[in-house]
């Protein structure tokens, strides 16, 4: 895994095609029951300038984190579920605007393990799960 130093404490990967942990998918899946995936590893179109499903599942380029969050916001606003996987940075502007108080936060137990290229390698930041319903439903305990 390659791993270059960025501005201040955070390590910035090389690479945006780091896979989710298959485990966790299935388990998110299996509740969500997902039929989009705006940013897959080898995208043939850009999520951010194209309408999602109904029921999205987000792991999105962390170099434009703040994009995403911002573009899942407006998704989740049309009514939609989106399921977001993302580095509990909790002190950036876009967790306070469009997170906190608007999505469930989970925040996972360690740290997880991402594959590239199949190799796997632990994530050099703690992770969370945002959920946002977009009025689909209440929120629900995990």
């Amino acid at each position: 895994m390659k791993v270059k130093e960025a501005r201040g404490y955070i390590l910035k990967s090389e690479s945006n095609a780091w896979e989710t942990p298959k485990e966790l998918y299935r388990a998110l899946n299996n509740i969500f029951h997902f039929d989009f995936d705006p940013c897959p590893v080898d995208p043939t179109f850009d999520g951010l300038n194209v309408e999602w499903g109904n029921r999205n599942y987000v792991n999105p380029p962390y170099s434009q984190l703040a994009q995403w969050i911002k573009k899942a916001y407006a998704e989740a606003s049309k009514g939609k579920l989106v399921v977001m996987l993302i580095p509990s940075r909790t002190d950036t502007r876009a967790f306070h605007e469009y997170i906190l108080g608007k999505a469930q936060i989970l925040f996972l137990r360690g740290r997880l393990k991402f594959s590239l290229n199949g190799k796997t390698a632990p994530a050099p930041f703690s992770s969370m799960i945002a959920i946002f319903y977009g009025g689909l439903r209440e929120w629900i305990s995990l």
